[in-house]
């Protein structure tokens, strides 16, 4: 009875998959929109320390294929191991800016950053960029065509990756672009719901204003998924960009894997619903396959274990080709096995946990993802003022 509840759970989730990877070939067809004018761009790129392959990322941003953008780069203080090249990019380049953070307003460090960076960003589109995030050179103009909507106020990209050396480094991006870039668009043009990812996602300022700008989300974890939803609740709209960013993942640990998706099983929980979050889990049908074999391991539930692995592994690499990630190579079939297990492992935690350690601290997580000030050690660092 268990065996055939968990071979049914898991053939659910093969299915949901299967119409996933159908929806983002559908989509993907579509050409990117071009756009009739393009207005000037401000990319808001807040820094902390030497990201895999920073100084090729920021060269990447450089060789943007539009007219009129500047590139601003946050720092927390001149100690910032990323301070060197930040400069020597502001130096050299007039579109680069070095910002040096004035406030801390929250628990959230990336937020801070993007409440200076704002400040002093000139142009009315905004364009959030983690550190290490790469667009594809003409990016900007399909940025710049899904705002000629007025109704717009948020485009966001669909995460792929590359880069990846080290086997953490290709769990991370092998997950990214097969659950979460190839969600974004399949979501998208299934059910019209928007995932909004703060890899790469650009807001209107006046709209974000209307929200209370970023100060409003200095202590939400989730930040990115929150604004979109308040933006929609406004009445906005937000696209998806047919266009992917790429995750830049070069050395990562698997250690390192497994505690960011520790810490994003905890965002998700309390970032959706809990209908939503046990959904997530069944997306995710190997573990259910595997315990199935364990609970009743005969002939026919090793070889349904033997086949859901190697269809799982076809529709990750699927996945990665459409989005444009590089091919993971002869490691995809164990390291497909080792990713899921492990974030199977952190949405169990997700399911009971509420709280994180973020940059050797531990936070208590809340409602919509934010953060509760349980102890003065969780107070916003002083930050130098220059």
């Amino acid at each position: 009875m268990v065996s055939n509840l968990l071979l049914s759970l898991s053939a659910v989730g093969f299915l949901i998959l299967a119409v996933q990877r159908v929806a983002l070939a559908v989509a993907l067809r579509r050409r990117a929109p071009v756009p009739t004018r393009r207005p000037g761009i401000s990319i808001l790129k807040p820094l902390c320390g030497l990201d895999d392959a920073l100084e090729d990322n920021l060269e990447a941003f450089a060789r943007l294929e539009y007219p009129d953008f500047e590139v601003l780069l946050g720092l927390q203080d001149r100690d910032d191991a990323a301070w060197p090249l930040a400069l020597a990019f502001a130096v050299r380049d007039p579109r680069f800016r070095l910002v040096q953070q004035r406030s801390s307003p929250g628990l959230n460090p990336k937020v801070n950053q993007l409440v200076t960076l704002a400040a002093e960003a000139r142009h009315e589109l905004l364009l959030v960029s983690d550190s290490n995030a790469r667009l594809p050179p003409a990016a900007l103009d399909e940025v710049a065509a899904l705002f000629e909507d007025p109704r717009v106020a948020c485009v966001t990209h669909p995460v792929s990756g590359r880069g990846h050396v080290s086997f953490g480094a290709l769990l991370d991006n092998l997950h990214l672009v097969s659950s979460v870039g190839a969600a974004q668009v399949a979501t998208k043009a299934l059910v019209g719901k928007d995932l909004v990812v703060g890899k790469s996602m650009a807001l209107r300022r006046a709209a974000l204003s209307r929200l209370g700008g970023f100060t409003a989300y200095a202590d939400v974890l989730a930040e990115d998924f929150v604004i979109g939803q308040d933006l929609r609740r406004l009445g906005l709209e937000v696209r998806v960009a047919r266009t992917p960013v790429w995750n830049v993942a070069v050395h990562r640990p698997v250690k390192s894997f497994f505690a960011r998706y520790l810490r994003w099983g905890v965002i998700h929980r309390t970032a959706v619903t809990l209908p939503t979050s046990l959904a997530q889990g069944l997306v995710n049908p190997l573990p259910f396959l595997f315990f199935a074999t364990l609970a009743s391991p005969t002939p026919a539930t090793l070889a349904a274990l033997v086949v859901g692995v190697l269809i799982k592994t076809l529709l990750d690499v699927s996945c990665a080709r459409a989005l444009c990630c590089e091919a993971p190579g002869w490691r995809t079939l164990p390291a497909v096995v080792v990713k899921d297990t492990l974030i199977f492992i952190t949405w169990l935690h997700g399911l009971g946990s509420r709280s994180v350690t973020w940059r050797g601290k531990r936070l208590r997580v809340g409602p919509r993802s934010r953060l509760i000030r349980t102890s003065p050690a969780l107070q916003p660092a002083r930050v130098e003022i220059t």
